[in-house]
């Protein structure tokens, strides 16, 4: 099955036979009104969005407010005001993320979730990213590990419902321990659990590079690991609610607001994809 590019939208499905002059009627009328969600979110003026926040600059807990700060939560609360709407932010792990939106908990997520064509098969994701992320390893040192074909026959640790688990198994050959979060994930590779952690790399460099309990660590694989880019993510079919999302990113890249989020969160070094999206996008009619 060919898979959509999370650079254009979904098409609706064309019926190819009316029946009857009440399901005209039907259609006609049910035009005028939004999805689900969005009109969920236009009646209580609420929008609940899954953030992930596995510590860094790309989300995690202030230990002062207990607040989520950071990238994915100042992108939740920015895309809730443009849609009119008061933010209520769910903290979500990569195990759970998935479960959460299906089954309602969250309406839309924005959780360091990169497209894939097998997701994009099971949800709905407005189109335009917002970022390109690939993963990396974490590993000691001592450890001898200079790119990925070294991880083969060797335990690594990762999260639970990672994208990445699938090449490390299938490509790399590596025997892959899954954890409920980051954290659990890293704490086992610096126990000895596992020669390298694979995460975002968003994830692992500033941890490398800003806290002293990892000075033993570096990340010694040059290339990263599927590389894709981040979406925010819906249910199936919510047509309406994507399109009023995927205005919402073209706009951040448009007027040029995600960079200067990336550059105030000191978040380096800085993602070319969004200059250059935000080339496209100003230059637009």
């Amino acid at each position: 099955m060919r898979s959509r590019s999370p650079f254009s939208l979904p098409s609706r499905p064309r019926a190819l036979v009316v029946l009857g002059l009440s399901t005209l009627v039907g259609l006609a009328s049910s035009a005028a009104y939004a999805d689900a969600t969005l009109d969920k979110i236009r009646q209580q003026r609420k929008v609940v969005i899954g953030v992930l926040a596995s510590g860094g600059p790309f989300g995690a807990i202030d230990p002062a407010t207990q607040q989520l700060v950071g990238w994915n939560p100042e992108l939740a609360r920015d895309l809730a005001k443009r849609l009119g709407a008061e933010p209520e932010l769910v903290q979500v792990q990569p195990s759970n993320r998935v479960q959460f939106l299906q089954s309602g908990k969250v309406d839309l997520l924005i959780a360091s979730m990169e497209y894939n064509p097998d997701r994009g098969e099971i949800l709905g994701y407005a189109p335009t990213p917002f970022y390109r992320v690939g993963g990396t390893a974490a590993a000691l040192k001592t450890s001898g590990i200079t790119n990925w074909e070294d991880l083969r026959g060797k335990t690594v640790c990762a999260s639970q419902g990672s994208s990445f688990v699938k090449p490390l198994q299938e490509q790399y050959g590596a025997q892959v321990r899954g954890f409920k979060s980051a954290a659990e994930s890293l704490l086992a590779l610096r126990g000895g659990a596992c020669v390298a952690a694979v995460h975002d790399a968003t994830l692992i460099h500033p941890l490398l590079r800003q806290q002293s309990e990892w000075a033993s660590h570096h990340a010694p694989i040059a290339t990263e690991i599927l590389p894709a880019v981040s979406v925010v993510w819906t249910r199936k079919g919510e047509d309406d609610t994507i399109a009023a999302v995927d205005r919402v990113v073209q706009e951040w890249h448009r007027s040029g607001w995600l960079l200067a989020t990336e550059k105030r969160l000191g978040i380096s070094p800085a993602q070319p994809l969004l200059a250059e999206l935000h080339a496209r996008y100003k230059s637009a009619p």
